[in-house]
This record gives structure tokens, C-alpha cells and sequence, in this order.
């Protein structure tokens, strides 16, 4: 579901030239949440907390979210996502990619700022689906750059198969409604 927010914004590849090094992932300064709707009156906000990724000199952007490293505050719930939705035995990763342009970006001082309109593909579960995003990039330093969702991306369970899981989640948790779609925000840092 998520990963799929994550994956585009990567779009930060904004600030390397052709020659330029790899632009990769902090972890640590990253953030990737989704927000779930229980019986229709009830958000919960959750995160994936494994980021990885890079920004290829040509543009090409890929970023992993470890579908294990779901977290929402509960232990027993993380373990039921882990086990019953995302199945990560078998499907660990969510795998987001984008293309961009990095020479759109070069100019930008410390500071400054742009908007760039990506599309976003995400693929987990034997499933791919695109999605557009709207992200703002930010020049932190020479070699840092923020990439941050506009605003979010609407994630359905039924792009990746995930419909049977959301309902085993529902009846397990005693649920009249889990909804299937989920908003997805995220900020990206990368450094070279």
C-alpha cells in the first residue's frame, strides 16, 4: 500500500548532473506514513521505518520499503500486518521507482525549492501500479536534498492483491470496516 507513496519521492534526484555521484537514502531523516479508517470513523496513523534507496546519475530513481519495519504503536498489530496483509515471509520488500530529470534541478542554491510531477510505480506482492505525486524538492546543503509529498497519495489494497488480507485483519481485530484506500505522505533526504 504505502510503499507505493514512498517510492516516487525519490524525485530527488533533482539535484545531480550526469556526472554527479549517486544521491542515496538517509534512513534516518526519512519518513514514510500511511493512515488507516476503522469502521468508518476511526484514523490511525502508521509508518514504515526501513527506507532505503538511490538516485541514479541518469535520473533513475528505485526506493525499498521493508515491509517488516511497519509500525503502528501496537506490537500485535505490526505482527498481523507483517504476517496476514503484506505476507513478508514471502513478499518483504515494496519496491518504489521513478524517472526524473536531474538536470531540471542543478540550479537550485541551498535553500531553494521546486515542485516536479512524477509517476510513481510501485510493485509488491507480484503487483505493480502507478501512481502521479506532486512532490517539493528542497536544496538542504550542496550535497543534501529534501523530496516531500504535496500531498497524499491515495493507496488502494486492490492494486497489489491485498484485499483478502484487509478483510482477515477486520474479522481478527473484531472490525465492522477496514477501508481498503490509504493516503500516503513521505519525506525523502538524500545526500551524495
Amino acid at each position: 500500500m504505502i510503499r507505493s507513496h514512498v517510492a516516487a519521492l525519490t524525485s530527488i534526484l533533482l539535484a545531480a548532473p550526469a556526472s554527479a555521484q549517486v544521491w542515496t537514502v538517509d534512513p534516518e531523516a526519512s519518513a514514510l506514513n500511511f493512515f488507516s479508517l476503522k469502521n468508518d470513523e476511526i484514523a490511525e496513523q502508521h509508518a514504515f521505518t526501513g527506507l532505503s534507496g538511490s538516485v541514479a546519475a541518469d535520473g533513475t530513481a528505485r526506493i525499498e520499503i521493508s515491509l517488516a519495519s511497519v509500525a503502528s504503536g501496537i506490537d500485535i498489530r505490526d505482527q498481523r500486518m507483517r504476517d496476514m496483509l503484506f505476507q513478508v515471509a514471502d513478499w518483504p520488500l515494496a519496491e518504489v521507482s521513478a524517472q526524473v530529470d536531474p538536470a531540471a534541478f542543478e540550479a537550485l542554491a541551498p535553500g531553494q525549492g521546486a515542485l516536479a510531477e512524477v509517476t510513481l510505480t510501485v510493485e509488491t506482492y507480484g503487483e505493480s501500479a502507478d501512481y502521479p505525486a506532486s512532490l517539493a524538492v528542497t536544496r538542504l546543503a550542496q550535497d543534501r536534498v529534501a523530496i516531500s509529498t504535496v500531498s497524499p497519495i491515495l493507496v488502494s489494497a486492490g492494486d497489489f492483491g491485498y484485499g483478502d488480507g484487509v478483510d482477515a485483519l477486520r474479522e481478527v481485530a473484531g472490525l465492522d470496516a477496514i477501508s481498503p484506500d490509504v493516503p500516503v505522505v513521505f519525506l525523502l533526504v538524500l545526500e551524495r
